[in-house]
């Protein structure tokens, strides 16, 4: 089959396209997710001045001393909200990551966040997850996510808890999401392992790829980068991916 020739992409309009890099990443460029606490309380810790760094471990500390959902407003939870102004925009998720692995919050601590936060308490808990919740029960949270064109959010959603919990097919919709807003793919964890040898995956690309095409409209370059990875050899029988690749 002929592909569509990827055409650049037009500039993006004003809160669409690449995410901000300084609220996906911390400093020394691991994606929040994928950070251990510890290590990541070292990294911050090092880049903080004085007065960040002393309200960052009194915040901690407070929500190892209080955890969980204590009263109407856990403490934690206000930290959380102060989080920009005592750590400054680089800095703030990093420190609302740890502030919730301090707090142990769970499931229905983090939806609560979640669902009653801001738009970055909302990233926080996204990039929080894997760290917090070793099953699926937070699927929720990730399935709102992907419902947005905030492409912040689109990020955190598809990093390691979605590469470990999302279906199949909720799975290869959130690729397309991406594509669809402009969020780059470096963003899903795991692409390369879940796209192997994903016939379904290709087909939508390829209609994706058509209707662009067909609309005068460019097809992203990044639809055939993953498009080349679903033609990869699919993995031997019997060691599929624990996801599998029905629909």
């Amino acid at each position: 089959m002929t592909r569509p020739r990827a055409t650049p992409a037009a500039p993006t309009p004003s809160g669409r396209g690449t995410p901000d890099a300084r609220h996906t990443r911390p400093v020394h460029g691991t994606p929040l997710a994928l950070t251990p606490p510890d290590e990541l309380r070292r990294d911050l810790a090092a880049h903080l001045g004085g007065a960040a760094r002393a309200w960052l471990d009194q915040a901690l500390d407070e929500a190892a001393a209080h955890p969980g959902l204590h009263g109407p407003v856990p403490v934690w939870e206000l930290r959380l909200a102060e989080a920009g102004r005592r750590c400054g925009p680089s800095h703030a998720d990093a420190a609302r990551v740890l502030i919730l692995h301090a707090a142990r919050a769970d499931a229905d601590a983090l939806s609560r966040v979640y669902f009653q936060g801001t738009a970055d308490e909302r990233r926080a808990v996204l990039h929080a997850l894997p760290h917090l919740v070793p099953g699926p029960d937070a699927l929720p949270l990730v399935e709102d996510a992907l419902r947005t064109n905030d492409t912040r959010l689109l990020a955190a959603a598809v990093g390691p808890y979605a590469a470990r919990h999302l279906a199949p097919h909720s799975w290869r919709h959130a690729v397309l999401k991406c594509l669809f807003t402009e969020v780059p793919v470096d963003h899903v964890t795991d692409l390369a392992e879940r796209a192997r040898g994903d016939g379904e995956l290709a087909r939508m690309l390829d209609d994706y790829a058509a209707e662009r095409t067909a609309a005068g409209r460019p097809v992203p370059a990044d639809l055939h980068r993953v498009l080349a990875l679903t033609e990869s050899a699919a993995p031997p029988h019997g060691t599929d991916h624990p996801h599998g690749k029905e629909s």
